[in-house]
């Protein structure tokens, strides 16, 4: 289960501090789905980030499959992301100088990994993404669709329990991210994974789990899909 207890997050800007987030509780079942809607400035990134372990929180806890991440030293927090957590960011951030077979191997890579193993994972990967074949493709000779799909791909390569994706349609038209969107649940819901994903997308909140509402770094909302 994902719980989080009283999160608060502020920032320092020229303008003073920013409170992206105000006393935030959530809980989420593991291998639930959860879409987080909000304007943007609403804190859905900074939400994400310190669920993730990318942000501490000024104040609260956050835990993870039973696991206070806001105790962990630097050491245990970098392998539990590593082993657990997936990340999809906006633009994809595949690294552009890795083809794009080295780019869904490298969190296999980094977990030590056979080569074996390694190559029928990515094949596999590939085949679900329906992009058979482009193992030697560098990100830019990819479509927006393209870098999206195998950007779920990497983030799910090494089967974590959380998947945490900011904004994963944003830059694509409204039929291509329904693709993208359809095949990273449905691999994500045949791994068990647990997600969250923070969107514009109304549509989303249908093929959800639930649905959280932000707005001015508090939740102000909340939808469920019992039937899911």
């Amino acid at each position: 289960m994902i719980e989080l207890t009283g999160v608060f997050k502020s920032y320092k800007s020229a303008r003073g501090d920013i409170q992206a987030i105000r006393n935030i509780s959530l809980a989420l079942e593991e291998g639930k789905s959860m879409t987080l809607i909000g304007k943007s400035g609403s804190g859905k990134t900074t939400l994400l980030n310190c669920i993730g372990g990318l942000e501490t929180p000024d104040r609260g806890s956050i835990s993870c499959f039973g696991i206070p991440l806001h105790t962990l030293p630097a050491k245990a927090l970098s392998r539990f992301q590593r082993k657990q957590v997936g990340f999809v960011f906006q633009f994809g951030n595949l690294l552009s100088y890795l083809t794009l077979y080295e780019n869904i191997s490298f969190p296999l890579v980094l977990n030590g990994e056979t080569r074996h193993r390694i190559n029928r994972r990515v094949q596999e990967l590939l085949e679900k993404a329906g992009l058979p074949g482009f193992e030697p493709a560098l990100p830019r000779e990819l479509s927006g669709g393209e870098i999206q799909r195998a950007a779920v791909a990497r983030a799910l390569a090494h089967r974590p329990r959380l998947l945490l994706a900011d904004e994963p349609t944003a830059s694509l038209d409204s039929v291509t991210g329904k693709g993208v969107i359809d095949m990273m649940l449905s691999l994500g819901r045949d791994q068990g994974c647990t997600m969250l994903i923070a969107t514009h997308d109304t549509a989303l909140m249908a093929l959800s789990n639930e649905t959280v509402q932000l707005k001015d770094g508090q939740t102000v909302g909340r939808q469920y899909a019992p039937f899911l």
